[in-house]
């Protein structure tokens, strides 16, 4: 992640988050090759992070925000992950230890817990020793103040010291006590910490009837935001690189009602955004239309910049390649569209039986023509049948550095779907399968691949 995330659109007693749940700048600073010899069973393949392997402790402060945390411990227990949960003794207030420990299907610890004779080692250090991630939600005033002074009174702060793991803090409060001076030192004190990542929070109607930032954020920023650190471990390997990425599909419009389309859904693009801000990088995202619901979690710490054909998508990534290290081409981008347009609603009768087309901008193409010695440029392939050899040849005609193939013909892949899987391909014709798995996890992996290409 970028250090700390930012929402999208008090001590232990914070008054924060009323709702139930559910309810720009740009960045922030053709030689001959091979053809693949490798059909798709013969190249690599590579099985991502099993995250039913992994471990994560979920920490309680005392706020109202509380309730939030339980969609996210029930959530990763639905993935096959372990989790144990600890509870300040301001948190049992506000949620029970009876809540936690049903959905997590282990028994919550509380302070009372600390010191008892039955532990063969000390709670603190068998706790801190038994996570890969550790996260505090919701994170109040006064136990960040305690963090950042390296204070353990209890038994979540003695396991916060404990523990070599990432920490992930997601704060909660009234929008006075976060605005106060100290409160952002220590927040930006413990961000300065390689292992202390941050969610920041959001907007909106808080507990105590005031609009302001203050609110924690949702679960559906949450999960990616702890999917990230179960794969990355919190290393920041694209710090100081700044990433243009562009996703969603185009719309090419015969009148204002009608128009060319494709099923993308962006939802590839926006888990790359996340996947790179998760390893430091500054991001610029481009977009087509994509739906209201996924992008109200969209992480504000990338700029986002909206686009509606593929004319406007074109000009847009030319204005901002110039900056980037790195160009990601996710974005389904039309081949055709109307030959004319009409600024007014055609009638039935008007349309004609058969629709003029005319070609529009190849994005990818001018890309690979202006990329400079430094840059990479990596675009998408959506194929049907043999994904290597067309995938391939259209990473040598637009000069692009790799490709991820997507096979849009098989189930729980390509557009509209939550999952995904892909064949990446390099220049020289190297290749890597990636199985099945989350467009999260499918994001990672292809960073990494890029990371090998500047090696």
């Amino acid at each position: 992640m970028s250090k700390s995330y930012q929402q999208c659109d008090p001590g232990d007693n914070s008054c924060e988050d009323a709702s139930p749940l559910g309810a720009a700048n740009s960045f922030g600073d053709a030689s001959r090759t091979p053809t693949p010899t490798h059909s798709p069973r013969e190249c690599v393949s590579r099985q991502l992070p099993v995250l039913r392997a992994k471990r994560v402790l979920i920490g309680i402060t005392g706020g109202i925000a509380a309730y939030k945390i339980c969609e996210v411990i029930s959530t990763l227990f639905k993935a096959g992950i372990e989790v144990r949960v600890i509870l300040s003794d301001c948190a049992t207030q506000f949620i029970t230890p009876l809540t936690v420990s049903t959905l997590s299907r282990h028994p919550a610890y509380t302070d009372r817990d600390f010191w008892q004779s039955t532990h063969s080692r000390p709670l603190h250090i068998t706790l801190g020793e038994w996570a890969d991630l550790f996260v505090i939600a919701p994170l109040t005033a006064n136990t960040l103040g305690k963090l950042a002074c390296g204070l353990a009174d209890n038994l979540l702060t003695n396991t916060v010291l404990a523990s070599p793991c990432p920490i992930l803090l997601v704060p909660a409060m009234n929008t006075e006590m976060w605005e106060q001076l100290v409160v952002r030192q220590n927040w930006q004190k413990l961000l300065q910490d390689p292992r202390y990542h941050g969610i920041e929070p959001g907007m909106g109607l808080l507990a105590c009837d005031r609009v302001g930032t203050g609110r924690m954020a949702e679960p559906t920023e949450m999960i990616p935001a702890i999917t990230s650190l179960l794969y990355t471990r919190g290393k920041q390997d694209l710090a100081g690189k700044r990433l243009l990425i562009n996703g969603g599909g185009t719309r090419e419009h015969l009148d204002p009602v009608r128009f060319l389309g494709n099923p993308s859904t962006g939802k590839m693009g926006i888990a790359l955004v996340r996947a790179a801000l998760s390893r430091g990088a500054a991001v610029t995202f481009v977009h087509p239309p994509i739906s209201s619901h996924l992008l109200a979690s969209f992480p504000r710490s990338a700029c986002r910049i909206a686009v509606t054909s593929a004319a406007q998508l074109h000009e847009t990534m030319l204005k901002f390649f110039p900056e980037a290290d790195w160009g990601i081409l996710s974005a389904a981008v039309a081949d055709v569209k109307p030959a004319d347009y009409s600024d007014r609603k055609l009638p039935k009768a008007e349309i004609p039986a058969s629709l003029p087309l005319s070609a529009v901008p190849d994005i990818a193409a001018e890309l690979g023509k202006r990329k400079q010695s430094h840059q990479k440029l990596i675009g998408f392939a959506a194929q049907t049948g043999d994904i290597v050899k067309p995938a391939f040849e259209k990473l040598r005609r637009k000069n692009l550095d790799a490709i991820a193939a997507n096979p849009i013909d098989l189930p729980k892949a390509g557009f509209n779907s939550e999952t995904n899987q892909a064949i990446f391909i390099d220049k020289t014709g190297r290749q890597e399968a990636i199985d099945s798995c989350t467009k999260l996890e499918l994001a990672h992996r292809l960073l990494d691949f890029i990371v090998l290409l500047e090696g």
